[in-house]
């Protein structure tokens, strides 16, 4: 298990198919998944993505890391030892820590390199999944890594992207809390056509069991009111993005 070294703090429960997810500052999480005949783990995942080089800051142990294509240069300059290495490597400038397990994909093929990278941590049972340097760079990749949460949600995983300056929870008819964060907006999208029964408190813009579209961004730059922000959805895929503003 690796710990990496900031701010979050998770404690995982797991009887069944029900997974309760408990951060004694950040994030807490009600999550049911399903798991298809996979045995689902109750680890973490980390997965070091390619986008714009953004240090890791929350403080997680975690039991599986990947890094993926030049991701493996970003977690050598954090000092983050990663379990496997997979890419097509087509971005990246030298050449991974020695001893390390390498997966080489091809330049062309359907899944992008982090979709890939979900694909093994969802096969090897994981359903807590985040990733780092997710955001910045190409447009084309971040919203790429935008469904590729949805793509974790629809299996039944919560999926985490951080950024330099942004951070998305992506979650599936469940609940979750976000403590305050000074000097940042928090936004709700629909990440599937319509999400049905979605509650915000805590926030200046509250909603009672409303539904939202991925037509109308009608969720966008809310603000704490409260030191925790609660949002739920009882049907459908929500992205809880927290954007710092300075």
């Amino acid at each position: 298990m690796t710990s990496v070294s900031g701010i979050l703090h998770y404690e995982v429960n797991c009887s069944g198919r029900s997974e309760h997810i408990i951060d004694r500052e950040g994030i807490s999480l009600n999550i049911t998944t399903v798991s298809s005949g996979i045995e689902v783990s109750t680890g973490k995942c980390l997965i070091i993505a390619g986008g714009e080089y953004a240090p890791f800051k929350e403080d997680i142990s975690f039991d599986y890391i990947i890094a993926c294509d030049k991701g493996y240069e970003y977690a050598d300059r954090m000092g983050i030892s990663y379990d496997i290495v997979m890419g097509d490597f087509d971005s990246a400038l030298s050449h991974p820590q020695s001893g390390i397990p390498v997966i080489t994909l091809p330049a062309e093929k359907d899944d992008t390199d982090t979709l890939y990278a979900v694909r093994h941590a969802i096969d090897r049972g994981f359903r807590d999944i985040h990733i780092c340097c997710a955001f910045g760079g190409r447009l084309d990749h971040t919203i790429a890594n935008l469904q590729t949460a949805k793509f974790s949600a629809e299996r039944g995983a919560v999926c985490h992207l951080y950024g330099r300056n942004d951070e998305l929870h992506c979650i599936r008819d469940s609940r979750i809390v976000l403590k305050k964060r000074e000097n940042s907006y928090i936004s709700v999208f629909s990440l599937s056509d319509e999400s049905h029964g979605v509650s915000i408190s805590g926030t200046k813009y509250t909603t009672d069991s409303i539904r939202l579209t991925s037509d109308f961004p009608v969720g966008v730059s809310n603000e704490w009111t409260c030191d925790e922000a609660v949002i739920s959805v009882s049907n459908g895929i929500l992205g809880i993005m927290i954007s710092r503003v300075s």
